[in-house]
């Protein structure tokens, strides 16, 4: 009998290793989901919430503190990877987009990248170097989706504003626009939501590969009624490089 383990439930959460550069980084042989936002936006916060563990990623009161690529594997199944925020300069007059070397070789080459989930802060209009970030992912073809961030700092119609705001400022990047979530690591809010998304993706990637599954898939109408959203996105076209090893 095969049991279904949900991606939300996750086993075991270890620390791989941290990469300076692409040809430090591990094998390519899982899944990989990447986070990666402006400084401050409550990466690590949020990282620690989806793994449920308290210490997976370090919090720190100085942004910008993540300086090179850390892997996690996540129930010995995919790794989640934390990525150095952009556009910190302290000091700086102006805030500009810019990541450094390592994670432009990584969001760009690394093929066994599923997606990445970039976050931004709900509590603020549209960032220049946010709105900058999501047009280069869009003009390379990663595979993204946007979370907006610490939604109890602010009201639900603030939130509700600011994402109005930035999705009217990329609408016209698109011909449908990106998934869009909302978490926030102290209410403890977006976590199952977050993790369905790399659950779809692996269910796709197990589907594709001809591997019996280790998890089985849930039928739609009980999907429906764990209250999860079905994705009614059209499926990302594979980037020109992608030979994933599964």
């Amino acid at each position: 009998m095969v049991c279904w383990f949900p991606i939300v439930n996750i086993s075991s959460a270890i620390f791989d290793c941290s990469a300076p550069d692409l040809d430090s980084c591990p094998d390519e042989s899982l899944p990989e989901f990447a986070f990666i936002g402006r400084s401050n936006v409550g990466k690590s916060s949020l990282l620690n919430m989806l793994s449920g563990k308290l210490d997976l990623a370090r919090v720190s009161t100085t942004p910008g503190h993540t300086k090179l690529i850390n892997f996690f594997t996540m129930s010995k199944r995919w790794r989640l990877v934390d990525l150095p925020g952009y556009g910190f300069a302290q000091g700086a007059r102006k805030a500009k987009f810019k990541f450094n070397r390592a994670v432009n070789d990584y969001l760009k080459h690394r093929t066994s990248l599923c997606c990445v989930f970039a976050l931004l802060d709900s509590g603020l209009p549209p960032q220049e170097i946010d709105v900058e970030f999501v047009a280069w992912l869009a003009r390379n073809s990663v595979p993204f989706v946007l979370v907006f961030t610490k939604t109890d700092k602010v009201t639900p119609a603030t939130v509700q504003a600011n994402i109005a705001a930035f999705t009217a400022r990329i609408s016209g990047w698109f011909e449908k626009l990106p998934a869009i979530f909302t978490c926030s690591a102290m209410a403890k809010h977006g976590r199952e939501e977050l993790l369905g998304v790399i659950d779809e993706a692996m269910t796709a990637i197990e589907a594709e590969s001809g591997q019996a599954p280790q998890d089985a898939a849930i039928p739609a109408e009980d999907l429906a009624a764990t209250g999860r959203k079905v994705s009614t996105q059209a499926p990302r076209k594979r980037r020109p490089d992608l030979a994933r090893p599964w």
